[in-house]
């Protein structure tokens, strides 16, 4: 991994720039700093670590991780007519830049795991990103929502891929183009308005955009996976709140 680190000196137009490779020194102003690590938790979110190098310096291996981009096999495309009856057969109109990248890839399926650094979003192989396929209805956009969203949440929102412990979701208006997940233990309680609210009051934002979810995705390496744990019993949302609406 190599990057251009550019010099802007205290109290001086000038500046230097120095192409170095992780590890490697370069000068500043009479004293040696170096590129001492760098972490990437997707294609625009990185964090690069430069330190100066003093004579007791201990040198230590760099603990970041750099990203890999996703893995992804599109299943198509679709025209503007296959597009306009998609939203017909859901009732709804699709956000701007989920729209746009349903035309270019009709869904996706993931060559190997991948998931969000950090986050529980989790896609397999046999879980892909759904698409229009009502020949085969468990990776079908339209099926999804019978199967998946109308238990839990309202026409508000369109289900877009059934993740390893929770719902991939985008708003069902243009203007919002977030993606949003919503974890499998909060997908409990009895239908009606006031479970419903609750439920969807638990939808967090994973990404602003669709193009955004997909810059973040990166394969799952076994060293990702956080350590297994015993949780006791009440640690997860109690399904008795959603009766009345509350959390």
């Amino acid at each position: 991994m190599r990057a251009e680190i550019i010099v802007m000196p205290f109290q001086s137009d000038e500046s230097f720039a120095h192409e170095v490779t992780l590890g490697e020194t370069f000068p500043v102003a009479g004293e040696t700093w170096r590129f001492a690590d760098l972490d990437m938790t997707s294609a625009n979110d990185w964090k690069v670590t430069v330190r100066r190098v003093d004579a007791d310096e201990v040198m230590e291996p760099p603990t970041g991780r750099l990203w890999k981009r996703a893995r992804l096999r599109p299943y198509g495309q679709l025209d503007e007519a296959q597009l306009q009856s998609l939203e017909a057969a859901l009732g709804v109109q699709l956000p701007w830049g989920y729209r746009t990248w349903l035309s270019r890839n009709n869904g996706a399926q993931p060559e190997v795991p991948h998931h969000i650094p950090g986050m529980p979003v989790a896609l397999l192989p046999s879980g892909p990103l759904f698409g229009v396929h009502p020949e085969y209805p468990p990776f079908d956009l339209v099926h999804a929502q019978q199967q998946y969203r109308d238990r839990w949440l309202s026409p508000e929102w369109l289900v877009i891929a059934n993740t390893v412990n929770g719902l991939l979701v985008v708003a069902a208006q243009a203007s919002n183009d977030s993606v949003y997940f919503i974890n499998e233990f909060d997908l409990v309680g009895p239908p009606g308005p006031a479970a419903t609210a609750a439920r969807e009051r638990k939808l967090k934002a994973v990404a602003w955009s669709m193009y955004e979810f997909i810059g973040r995705l990166t394969p799952m390496e076994l060293d990702h996976l956080p350590p297994a744990q015993i949780h006791p019993a009440g640690t997860f949302t109690d399904p008795r709140n959603y009766e009345n609406g509350q959390l």
